[in-house]
């Protein structure tokens, strides 16, 4: 198996797609992706970028096996921040090293940019990707809640 990590391509929007939707279900939450190509097209090669992603590509078969979808965020203690969305390896090639491949390149990024912190959730069931990040030295905080508003409540906000 060759495995060759780099920027993500408009043409890889679709297999990316399913990717997402493989971690949907992966999270328990499959009904939760809404994002439509069309939107992914958009967001990522159009006008006004909003995020950006590295791909792992199996070169022998010809298919994307691993996405890392990222994008710039702003703390205002730290300054440039790297937000990492989704780290996402397919099943069958997982165990293989290719999401600490992924996470070594967002980082590089980090670097290359100058960010000063690459930042990310992890649910808090994922044992084996919680042991993961702490192996490589990341600091899991139990501080700090997620808050969000999604869809329907942003419409209702008043």
């Amino acid at each position: 198996m060759s495995i060759n990590l780099r920027d993500g391509r408009k043409e890889d929007l679709p297999q990316a797609l399913q990717l997402i939707k493989e971690l949907a279900e992966f999270e328990r939450a499959p009904e939760e992706v809404d994002v439509t190509l069309e939107e992914l097209e958009r967001d990522s090669f159009g006008e006004k970028p909003i995020f950006k992603f590295f791909v792992a590509e199996d070169t022998e078969q010809n298919k994307i096996v691993g996405l890392a979808l990222y994008f710039y965020s702003y703390s205002t203690w730290k300054g440039k921040c790297i937000y990492l969305e989704d780290l996402i390896v397919t099943e069958a090639y997982r165990g293989q090293g290719i999401g600490k491949q992924l996470l070594e390149r967002v980082i590089q990024k980090a670097k290359e940019e100058d960010a000063r912190r690459v930042v990310w959730q992890v649910l808090d069931w994922n044992t084996p990707a919680i042991e993961f990040y702490k192996s490589i030295g990341a600091s899991v905080l139990s501080e700090w809640l997620t808050c969000r508003l999604v869809k329907d409540q942003i419409q209702k906000y008043n």
